[in-house]
């Protein structure tokens, strides 16, 4: 996934969960955050982050601030590139062989899944999950509570005993990392919820990526620790 028209600022302020201010060109400027969750360790004042600038007159903002540096490791935030960069991926994989079809935003009962695909003949929902936040070379997700998560895996597991495929799979937005946990300190009710699924059949991938400052590519896959 490409990015276009890069720029650097440093991070000054987070207003909400949509908007932040960045020293950009030695000017104090705002800026949309492409991210809703928390980043407390990533968006510090005084951190070198990496903006997209998209002028459009729909937006109130004319950048998007993507990535953020922490120390020497790069982290992409945006919230809209997980989804891309699976849908990158999946089509070479050999994790998913003659995929034939994919199709965003598919519906199964009440819950609706970020794909469904058809893989070598066989039908399956996934759900794509972004994670940013690291811990001492650990990965964890979610960083904020999210009930939507946990409806998602009782979904996949409503899929799997159907008898679909199905999938979770975590895009781990940097490199560097040992492996991907649940958040139990954060929200234990997900990490009981990725437990039963898994053992109900889902399965449960982590990929990490290729961060630089204008892409982001999916790379090798990490474990996952249940």
């Amino acid at each position: 996934m490409q990015y276009h028209d890069i720029e650097r600022g440093i991070f000054i302020q987070r207003h909400n969960r949509f908007v932040a201010t960045v020293e950009l060109g030695g000017a104090p400027t705002i800026c949309h955050v492409r991210n809703t969750g928390r980043c407390r360790e990533l968006l510090l004042p005084g951190a070198t982050v990496i903006l997209e600038r998209v002028p459009s007159p729909h937006r109130k903002t004319t950048h998007s601030l993507i990535a953020v540096w922490k120390g020497d490791r790069l982290v992409n935030i945006d919230a809209t590139a997980p989804n891309r960069v699976f849908a990158e991926w999946v089509t070479q994989s050999n994790l998913f062989p003659g995929v034939t079809s994919i199709r965003p935003e598919a519906t199964y009962g009440d819950s609706r899944f970020d794909f469904y695909m058809e893989s070598a003949g066989k039908p399956a929902f996934v759900e794509v999950k972004g994670v940013t936040l690291e811990e001492g070379g650990v990965a964890r997700f979610p960083d904020a509570p999210t009930l939507r998560g946990v409806k998602h895996l009782r979904g996949l597991t409503a899929c799997r005993n159907a008898g679909y495929a199905a999938w979770i799979v975590f895009i781990v937005q940097m490199k560097g990392v040992s492996r991907v946990e649940p958040n139990w300190a954060m929200h234990p009710a997900f990490g009981h919820a990725l437990r039963e699924a898994a053992g109900a059949g889902v399965g449960v991938l982590a990929l990490d990526c290729r961060v630089r400052e204008d892409s982001i590519t999916a790379d090798a896959a990490v474990p996952v620790l249940l």
